[in-house]
């Protein structure tokens, strides 16, 4: 192979591992329940390109908008 498919190829694979940790990591960050989020975490485990796209069409939908504490609500 050539030097250009292997950084491609290095490129692509830790856009998806990184793509993988932060999805994984918003849905332990969700209002979701314990049983919804240890199903969502599975699926984008066991299935991490598929899990993804099925996370990034149904999945991100809640989060917790807002300040975080009353002071910065003012």
């Amino acid at each position: 192979m050539s030097d250009p498919v292997i950084y491609f190829s290095i490129t692509i694979a830790a856009l998806i591992v990184l793509l993988h940790l932060w999805a994984v990591i918003s849905v332990f960050r969700s209002d979701k329940s314990v049983g919804t989020k240890t199903l969502w975490a599975l699926l984008i485990w066991m299935f991490p390109v598929i899990g993804l796209v099925i996370w990034g069409i149904a999945g991100p939908l809640g989060y917790t908008q807002g300040p975080s504490s009353p002071e910065h609500s003012k």
